[in-house]
């Protein structure tokens, strides 16, 4: 056995097969990959890695593992799952992720090839475990995939308050201890215990209050859309998808700057140099047929908006994100003897999307120098109604609601 000092779970002793699984050049390399990215050009201290989270996991899946009574090759799986849940990340974690997923087909949870060949092949049949099982379980099927990737999972148990402690802000605040002695298999279904209502909501409140604070804020995903644009650009000029996809977050800096077109994004990178909020639109602003942007259609859109502003084609990032989703809401919770879904439960899931549904932004980016000028050709082009106002007229002191909720350098 192997104990080891983590700063949010203090002692981690770690066992088994997933003991063996550690040294492995595979689970390593999470430890060059920022769990939160960019973020810590808004929050300098949030340097922390995927291998300390990935640890983190482990010891919540063990304990729970515990607490429901799961033994033998079954919890030995749960396990290695735990310590494996990770594998498939790139560089960045999930700020490169859409561009791998496009052109490999695989996001993170997709480790089957990963998990098929190698060291950790090796290891896990040695201890009589089968590798498409184990990544089945990083996938989330199964009976016991929901404690791997679910909506009552220990991944999120532990990044909520890995992330709110290396930040620094309060509001990750859970108390992932009663929510894993909480947790019960009810018809092969995972859900928490009666009484347990309040303790659901509180991974609710956590995320919604998390989203805008760190995994939104607006210059993480002004630098995540310009990490985007060059991996986008190292695909082009000739790197192979999937040596993109096994990159640390070093090996993508040194390509970006090493690669001829992308060395001037690599220094706006590196010297925090960043592109600036040329428009900001809410949700009820942005026409429909904006918020399902392909790929294609979002570079076509850039090239129009840039001739349209006079700049030159590179100029322009359009940042669309996904459509505010609360899976967290379909957690199951024992009330009065009978399993409901909180969303049926609960009224502050209703409250809770509201506030998701207003604080989504749809982001157009571009160097300071131009970026109001593209604020008014990206009105024009995509036909935003967001009377009149752009960010670059906003009064300098006054912030949107989701610059409220977090600081930045800036």
């Amino acid at each position: 056995m192997k104990t080891i000092k983590d700063s949010v779970h203090d002692h981690i002793e770690i066992d088994g097969v997933a003991r063996a699984l550690l040294d492995t050049p595979e689970v390593q390399r999470l430890r060059h990959i920022k769990q939160l990215g960019t973020v810590s050009l808004v929050y300098p201290s949030a340097n922390h890695t995927r291998f300390e989270h990935s640890l983190g996991v482990y010891h919540l899946a063990r304990e729970a593992l515990s607490q429901l009574g799961i033994e033998g090759r079954a919890a030995e799986r749960i396990r290695a799952a735990a310590i494996l849940h990770d594998i498939g990340h790139g560089p960045y974690s999930h700020n490169v992720e859409d561009v791998i997923a496009r052109h490999t087909g695989n996001y993170h949870e997709d480790v089957t090839d990963i998990v098929a060949e190698g060291a950790i092949r090796s290891i896990l049949v040695d201890h009589d475990l089968d590798p498409n099982r184990v990544a089945d379980l990083i996938s989330g099927e199964g009976q016991y995939g929901g404690l791997v990737s679910g909506e009552l999972d220990v991944d999120r148990m532990d990044y909520l308050v890995r992330d709110a402690h290396h930040t620094g802000v309060p509001y990750g605040t859970i108390d992932h201890g009663r929510l894993v002695r909480e947790l019960r298999f009810v018809s092969g279904e995972l859900v928490l215990g009666e009484g347990n209502v309040q303790t659901a909501e509180s991974l609710l409140v956590a995320r919604a209050l998390m989203n805008p604070t760190v995994y939104s804020h607006h210059v993480a995903r002004i630098s995540k859309s310009m990490l985007r644009r060059g991996a986008e650009r190292l695909i082009v000029a000739g790197t192979e998808p999937e040596d993109l996809r096994r990159m640390d977050d070093h090996d993508l800096l040194v390509a970006l700057r090493t690669t001829e077109e992308t060395k001037v994004l690599a220094r706006r990178f590196a010297h925090r140099d960043l592109f600036k909020r040329a428009v900001w639109a809410e949700l009820r602003d942005v026409p429909r047929d904006l918020l399902d942007l392909d790929y294609d259609r979002r570079v076509e859109y850039e090239r129009t908006i840039a001739d349209r502003a006079g700049v030159e084609s590179d100029a322009v990032i359009i940042d669309v994100p996904g459509y505010p989703r609360m899976t967290e809401s379909s957690t199951q919770v024992i009330v009065g003897g009978d399993v409901r879904r909180l969303d049926e439960q609960s009224s502050l899931v209703r409250t809770l999307r509201q506030s998701q549904l207003n604080q989504w932004r749809f982001g157009v980016y571009a160097p300071a120098n131009v970026a109001e000028r593209v604020g008014h050709a990206t009105e024009a082009v995509l036909g935003l109604d967001t009377d009149g106002t752009l960010v670059s007229d906003v009064v300098p002191g006054l912030h949107t609601t989701l610059d409220r909720f977090g600081s930045s350098e800036e």
